[in-house]
């Protein structure tokens, strides 16, 4: 047990360690060379105890559980043979509880007079990793070893020595190495500045100090989730949702069940009625288990909850082995993000009577992921992009439009990179009237993407919502459903499945359309000011006011 410490240090070593993992994000993502990270920033940078614990959430919360389970794998598969300058790096979903193969992570222990003090890690999705389609992100993959070379924790770096070998394997492995290998320098760059900055604060504070401040931190985090659900009020409540499918059975959806109780302070959250796995990359693990659980306590329950992974201690999350939920080697990942998504609208619902006046109806989930593989250049790079949509609407207002929700925290790529680094031409980019859920409260609404390709290339597409809307709250409508159209506009025009793969030609047009977020209470109760807003800003139309609303225009006068 840590010496103790008195508050004061303990807050300010908790802020120095949240200010470190801030630089180490900064510094990587201004040092990345694909769009995924300098654009989408669709990567984590932690520091984490001597056993793997994080004191302080990253904004990329999705990641947040992860590196707990990481660790712990690597110091199994270590045993204490780890030295100051090794660098161990992983992929696989089932050896480091990755999200999927596409999700390279590398963790550098810390030392400090010769001993074990902190680790420092990152989790970063790579542009090419392999497998079957171009970007490694298959959505009809049946087995992992489809979705990419896979790496279970292994020594980039030993006592400071590089393995170049290595590196020469996972380059030759990737379809834009130069991309994948730059990002990685980056990624260990940051790690070697949090171990400059680590061994300063253990010479100005003592070693023993420092893990008593993080010791001290992760128990609070702890003590603060017992208190947040010693409010609750005791009883069970269960929600379901479904996928569209898996990505190759597309005629069957995918049942997401949660059963959450509260008794005496005590929440447990039994997943156990979710479908078994599934055959396409649709699975889930633990660690992505748990970063929705978590996530949904803090969103729903009290917002200025700060996370770490003491939260583990107080909630109990309960699955089946073999579920969608906990899934067994080699079942297929790489789509894990729609089944988050879904999961949390799941969650959310369940949790909601717990706290009714935070109840909030289903998001428009993820807007989809994208690659585009631009043929006979083999110098550039995919383009790839993963996409945000819409909040639900709550109990306490609208739904917010054109953001990635809940997990992610992943930013869109800007049209003028995509313009001036791939030859696409992006002919729409639009909010489209009438498609948040009707409600009191209104949901967010959808966004078209339109796209002209002027290359030959490969479009590999990955959604879900096209077939079940997301749904309203307390009487609120449903949001308006995804939807993946080839040649919009004209009498080739074809509406795609939410999982495919399809070859284009210059001059060939495709929109995406993200589904909306659901509305929140009956339609007739929204204010008459709200909704003339929305008229002036085009969100509703005059035909939608009076279809989904019963209301005229000369109605809505002050």
């Amino acid at each position: 047990m840590a010496e103790p410490v008195d508050n004061v240090t303990v807050q300010l070593l908790r802020n120095r360690v949240a200010s470190l993992m801030e630089e180490m994000h900064y510094h990587f993502f201004r040092s990345g060379y694909s769009t995924i990270v300098r654009e989408s920033r669709d990567f984590s940078c932690v520091i984490t105890d001597r056993n793997g614990r994080i004191p302080v959430a990253p904004p990329m919360i999705l990641h947040a559980p992860v590196y707990f389970h990481l660790i712990n794998r690597i110091l199994q598969v270590y045993d204490g043979t780890l030295e100051d300058g090794d660098v161990v790096l992983c992929n696989h979903p089932y050896e480091g509880n990755l999200p999927h193969a596409s999700d390279f992570a590398v963790v550098a222990p810390i030392f400090h007079a010769d001993e074990l003090v902190a680790f420092a890690g990152s989790i970063a999705h790579k542009p090419d990793i392999g497998g079957v389609v171009p970007g490694s992100t298959y959505g009809q993959a049946t087995e992992m070893f489809q979705e990419g070379m896979l790496l279970p924790p292994v020594k980039l770096y030993s006592a400071g020595r590089r393995d170049d070998d290595l590196l020469r394997l996972i380059g030759a492995n990737s379809r834009q190495p130069r991309l994948l290998l730059g990002d990685l320098d980056g990624q260990v760059g940051v790690l070697q500045l949090a171990r400059e900055r680590v061994a300063g604060l253990c010479a100005g504070f003592g070693a023993s100090v420092f893990a008593a401040a993080i010791e001290s931190t992760i128990a609070a985090s702890a003590r603060e989730f017992r208190h947040a659900l010693s409010g609750l009020p005791d009883g069970t409540h269960e929600a379901e949702g479904f996928l569209d499918s898996d990505g190759v059975d597309r005629d069957r959806p995918v049942r997401l069940h949660v059963r959450a109780t509260v008794q005496r302070g005590e929440l447990t959250i039994d997943l156990t009625g979710c479908d078994p796995q599934c055959k396409g990359p649709v699975n889930l693990r633990r660690a992505l288990i748990e970063s929705c659980c978590f996530y949904a306590i803090i969103g729903l329950i009290d917002p200025i909850l700060r996370y770490s992974d003491g939260a583990r201690e107080v909630v109990r999350i309960v699955t089946k082995p073999g579920s969608v939920v906990d899934a067994r080697p080699p079942a297929a990942a790489s789509t894990y993000i729609t089944s988050s998504m879904k999961l949390m609208d799941v969650l959310l619902a369940a949790l909601g009577p717990f706290k009714p006046e935070r109840a909030i109806a289903h998001s428009g989930g993820t807007g989809g992921a994208m690659t585009l593989a631009w043929h006979g250049e083999p110098r550039r790079a995919n383009q790839y992009e993963i996409f945000g949509s819409s909040y639900g609407a709550a109990a306490n207002g609208d739904g917010l439009s054109g953001v990635t929700v809940h997990l992610s925290n992943i930013r869109g790529t800007p049209v003028e990179i995509l313009e001036s680094e791939f030859p696409c031409r992006l002919r729409r980019f639009e909010l489209i009237p009438d498609s948040g859920g009707a409600g009191r409260h209104r949901g967010g609404m959808s966004f078209r993407r339109e796209y002209e390709v002027l290359a030959p290339a490969t479009l590999i597409y990955r959604c879900d919502r096209a077939k079940f809307a997301p749904q309203g709250l307390s009487g609120g409508c449903e949001g308006a459903k995804s939807r993946l159209t080839l040649h919009p506009g004209t009498d080739r025009a074809q509406i795609m499945p939410s999982s495919c793969r399809v070859e284009l030609v210059p001059g060939d047009t495709f929109e995406i359309r993200a589904a909306a977020g659901g509305g929140f209470g009956p339609p007739q109760k929204r204010d008459s000011a709200a909704l003339r807003e929305d008229i002036e800003n085009g969100y509703v139309s005059i035909e939608g006011l009076a279809r989904e609303y019963g209301r005229r225009v000369d109605e809505l006068s002050s």
